[in-house]
């Protein structure tokens, strides 16, 4: 089970990527009271979960309904994924996050809960995560928590933006960032030789 969270949490960190969600979380709600910013940051992560929660939990059963098994969801969404690791190695996804920012009175549903928290990325990676494990409730809670863990990660960030900022400047975002993609890139290629493999093209 330990191997398994720490699988989950990694790849959800990497994914939802709080430490470079947490630059935007400030420029979400600059200009507000301290008081209206930590309530943006909760109803956000709160909200990120329980949409999180809803793919994990119905996530396959819907994909069952359309008529998509699970190794090709695994080939599709790892593939998709990789395709977000290219972005985050060559900066293209800050620059789309970046784009999907304005200003607004209350951006704790959009943008900040989707699609930046809750984002087509973290979605199909609950679906993923979960559908390893049919019928383990064990290992689906253990999915649950740790993902739970990770937006509450996000959530303590948001919260300490401005000293994050502060420490690890423009250009150490930057070095995290695209060792995330890196991390995250393994991860797509992992979740492709899974499908294949249940597809019986692999060995074991």
């Amino acid at each position: 089970m330990l191997e398994l969270a720490i699988t989950v949490f990694v790849t959800l960190f990497v994914i939802i990527d709080p430490i470079g969600l947490t630059p935007m979380y400030i420029a979400l709600v600059r200009g507000m009271e301290p008081a209206q910013k930590r309530a943006v940051a909760l109803r956000a992560c709160v909200i990120a979960i329980g949409i999180l929660a809803a793919f994990g939990i119905f996530g396959e059963n819907l994909l069952g309904f359309i008529g998509i098994s699970m190794p090709a969801f695994r080939i599709s969404g790892g593939i998709l994924l990789f395709l977000t690791a290219i972005e985050m190695l060559f900066e293209r996804r800050t620059e789309r996050r970046e784009n999907v920012i304005e200003e607004k009175p209350d951006p704790s549903v959009f943008p900040l809960a989707v699609p930046l928290l809750a984002g087509p990325g973290a979605m199909t990676s609950m679906i993923l995560l979960v559908g390893n494990h049919p019928g383990d409730y064990a290992a689906q809670g253990v999915i649950f928590g740790v993902m739970v863990v990770v937006v509450a990660t996000a959530w303590v960030l948001f919260l300490l933006g401005p000293a994050i900022e502060r420490l690890l400047g423009h250009t150490g975002v930057n070095v995290v960032t695209r060792l995330l993609g890196m991390l995250l890139a393994a991860l797509s290629v992992q979740f492709v030789l899974d499908g294949l493999r249940d597809f019986g093209l692999m060995g074991g």
